[in-house]
C-alpha cells in the first residue's frame, strides 16, 4: 500500500484500536473495546444521523442491546415485530410466522427501526463509553507496519484536513465499502446468489392489524421479492430484491421502473393503492458479495465489511453486532495475550463463516418453487418449524439444539425437489439465467 503517506502538516495521532465505520458492527465493536480499557478511536466518513437501509432487525438482537446498554433506547424508537408475512402470487393464502413459536420461547419480538436513529443511539453510546468517535472523516490510505506493530491509517476530514494514526489493531467496519476487501482485493461477487435492489419510502400504506401491525411481509412475484417494513414514525419502507437480469432491461428513471415493479405485484400494490411515496428511490447493483478473508494478523473486517448476501431474513443487523462482539472479544486478546493470537482469531473465523453460511442455505433457495411451498404450507414434523423459525429470529449461535431438525428441514426439501422433478429442473435452469451478473444499466443510483 502508499508509502507516500503523510502530507506536510498533517496530525498524527496513536491509539490502541481503530474502527473504521460508524454503523452497528464498528458502534459495537468500539463501544466494547472502550469498555475493556482500549484506546479506541472511531473514524466515520458520515455525520449521524445519516440514512441506511435494513430496518429489520431479528429477536436475537435484543440480549445484545441488554448488553450495550441500549436496549430502552431502541424500544423508544421501533415498532414492534411479532414475526414475518409471506405473500405468494402461486397461492391462495398468506402464510404468517410468530417468534414466539420458535424453539426458544423467550425472545418473541424483534423492532423494526429508522437505521438513522438506531445508528445513532450506537454511535452515541460508544462516545459515552469511551470511544473516540470523529464523524465526518473518511479513511483514505491503510500501511501496515512491518512485523505486525500495527498499522498507520491516514484520514480526510469534510473540510480538506488530514490526520493520521498510528494503531495497534484495525477493525474495517466500513460496510458496503469494504475498505480493506477493496485494498487486499479481497471482495467477490457471490457467484451463487447475485441480486440488486432497489428501494424507498411510502406514507399511507396498509398494514395489517392488532399486533400484526409490525409485521415485515415478504412478496414474492416473477422477478424476485419485495419487502415491506412498517416503521412507528407512519412510513413503511418498500423495497425490491430482483435479478439482475431483469435489472438490465430497465429503460426508464429508477423511480419509474420501481413503481412499474410494484404495479406486476398486485398483493403489494392492493396495500399501496393509497399510499404516497415520499423519498427518493435508490437502487444498488452487485447487491451480493464476499470477502476471501476475515482477518490478518492486527486487523479484522466485521458485518458488511466482510459480505453480504440478501436482506430477506433481515440478517444484516444481527450479523454485523455478532460479529462486532466476536471481535472485540478476538482484538482483546490479540492485544492483552497475544501468545493466544492465533487461537482467538481463528474461533473468530469460524463464528463469521457460520452465520453467513446458515442463512445461505435458505436463501440460495427463497425463490425456488420447492422452498415457496415448504414455506407456505409449513409442517412442524420433527420439530422442523420450530427451528427454522429460530433461524429467521437469529438463534444460531448459542445452545438451542436446532440442527439435527435443520438436517430433517433440508431433507424434506431435497426429497420435494425429486418429486417435482422437472420443476426443479426448469427452475434450477431459470435460476443460472437469472443470477448472471449484468452491470447495472447507466443512471444508478439515487433518483
Amino acid at each position: 500500500m502508499s508509502h507516500d503517506f503523510k502530507p506536510a502538516g498533517a496530525a498524527e495521532h496513536h491509539c490502541d484500536v481503530l474502527v473504521i465505520g460508524g454503523g452497528p458492527a464498528g458502534s459495537t465493536a468500539a463501544t466494547l473495546l472502550a469498555e475493556k480499557g482500549h484506546r479506541v478511536t472511531l473514524l466515520e466518513k458520515a455525520h449521524h444521523p445519516r440514512f441506511h437501509i435494513g430496518e429489520s432487525l431479528l429477536p436475537a438482537n435484543l440480549p445484545l442491546f441488554d448488553q450495550l446498554g441500549v436496549r430502552a433506547e431502541v424500544e423508544a424508537i421501533g415498532m414492534e415485530k411479532w414475526g414475518a408475512e409471506f405473500i405468494s402470487p402461486w397461492h391462495e393464502h398468506h402464510q404468517t410466522f410468530e417468534f414466539a413459536d420458535a424453539w426458544d420461547k423467550s425472545m418473541p419480538r424483534a423492532y423494526q427501526v429508522r437505521r438513522s436513529e438506531f445508528d445513532e443511539i450506537l454511535i452515541r453510546n460508544a462516545g459515552r463509553k469511551g470511544a473516540d468517535v470523529i464523524e465526518g472523516c473518511r479513511v483514505r490510505d491503510v500501511e501496515f507496519l512491518p512485523d505486525d506493530a500495527g498499522a498507520i491509517v491516514r484520514a480526510e476530514h469534510d473540510d480538506g484536513r488530514s490526520e493520521s494514526w498510528h494503531c495497534r489493531f484495525l477493525v474495517d467496519a466500513s460496510g458496503r465499502d469494504t475498505f480493506l476487501g477493496n485494498r487486499f482485493k479481497a471482495k467477490q461477487r457471490n457467484p451463487k446468489h447475485n441480486s440488486a435492489a432497489l428501494y424507498g419510502h411510502f406514507t399511507g400504506a396498509r398494514r395489517n392489524a392488532g399486533k400484526q401491525e409490525g409485521h415485515i411481509s415478504i412478496f414474492w412475484f416473477e422477478h424476485g421479492w419485495f419487502w415491506f417494513i412498517p416503521l412507528a414514525d407512519g412510513a413503511t419502507s418498500v423495497g425490491a430484491v430482483i435479478w439482475p437480469a431483469h435489472l438490465k432491461t430497465r429503460r426508464t428513471p429508477v423511480r419509474d421502473f420501481f413503481l412499474d415493479l410494484i404495479a406486476t405485484c398486485p398483493a403489494l400494490a392492493e396495500r399501496l393503492k393509497d399510499a404516497e411515496l415520499v423519498s427518493a428511490v435508490d437502487a444498488t447493483g452487485n447487491f451480493s458479495y464476499s470477502c476471501d478473508r476475515s482477518h490478518g494478523a492486527n486487523y479484522l473486517l466485521l458485518g458488511d465489511a466482510y459480505a453480504f448476501i440478501d436482506p430477506v431474513f433481515s440478517s444484516g443487523v444481527m450479523l454485523a453486532m455478532k460479529s462486532a462482539f466476536e471481535g472485540a472479544a478476538a482484538v482483546d486478546t490479540c492485544l492483552r495475550q497475544p501468545e493466544k493470537a492465533a487461537t482467538a482469531l481463528k474461533r473468530f473465523d469460524r463464528m463469521m463463516k457460520h452465520g453467513p453460511k446458515e442463512f445461505s442455505w435458505f436463501i440460495y433457495r427463497v425463490t425456488n418453487p420447492t422452498m415457496r411451498d415448504l414455506f407456505m404450507s409449513p409442517s412442524n414434523v420433527f420439530r422442523v418449524q420450530e427451528a427454522l423459525l429460530s433461524v429467521l429470529a437469529g438463534d444460531i449461535y448459542g445452545k438451542t439444539p436446532i440442527w439435527r431438525s435443520l438436517r430433517v428441514l433440508k431433507a424434506i426439501y431435497y426429497l420435494a425437489s425429486v418429486a417435482h422433478l422437472k420443476r426443479t429442473f426448469m427452475a434450477w435452469k431459470q435460476r443460472r439465467i437469472n443470477i448472471r451478473y449484468a452491470d447495472a444499466p447507466e443512471g444508478m443510483g439515487s433518483e
